[in-house]
């Protein structure tokens, strides 16, 4: 490895605060971990449909006479499916969003902190809408879809598992985040005052 490509490793590392932040080992981290192979599993099946119903679409509009209107209306709910089932996932890796001001200074009991605010606030943002996604959803069973004849029931649910999955994972973030907190604390205490960083 180059010296560049070290420092650019180092800084991107330095960027990734929440990766400082103790995973969950035992049965609940294996569990953790066969879930979020799970959705990306899922998620990637999906957005490889959408890639092949997206070619289908320009194939038929290159060679038939006219295009399959399903196409369209396929892809369009497989990729908004697509982005309710990752957002946990994306949550949990840090991939998300964000703007970073200070959070290079932290360290790993900062890392925690940071990162149970930031699951609890989620969290109860979810929590009060997923009611009104619900709600949202139950609209959906009144109408179909105009090309595939599908309930738009189930295409208004996403709203519902992406809030699902922002409360999942931001229950799982706290609770690494505490079990950080709680893992520091008692290294703290074990090692003897003259050792201590």
């Amino acid at each position: 490895m180059s010296n560049t490509e070290k420092r650019a490793s180092d800084a991107l590392e330095a960027l990734d605060v929440l990766g400082r932040v103790p995973r969950l080992g035992g049965v609940f981290g294996a569990l953790v971990n066969v879930l979020d192979r799970l959705l990306a599993t899922i998620a990637g099946l999906m957005l490889i449909t959408i890639a092949g119903v997206v070619i289908l679409q320009i194939l038929g509009r290159l060679i038939l006479p006219a295009a399959p209107v399903w196409t369209e209306e396929l892809s369009r709910y497989l990729f908004i499916m697509m982005i309710a089932v990752s957002a946990g996932l994306v949550m949990r890796r840090g991939k998300h969003i964000s703007l970073e001001l200070f959070h290079h200074r932290f360290g790993v009991r900062g890392a925690c902190l940071y990162q149970l605010l930031i699951s609890v606030v989620l969290v109860g943002f979810a929590w009060l809408i997923v009611p009104y996604a619900w709600q949202y959803a139950s609209i959906g069973a009144f109408q179909t879809s105009p090309a595939l004849k599908v309930s738009m029931q189930w295409v208004f649910g996403a709203t519902v598992v992406l809030f699902a999955m922002v409360i999942l994972y931001g229950v799982i973030g706290a609770i690494e985040a505490v079990a950080g907190l709680v893992g520091l604390s008692r290294r703290d205490k074990a090692t003897p005052a003259g050792e201590r960083r």
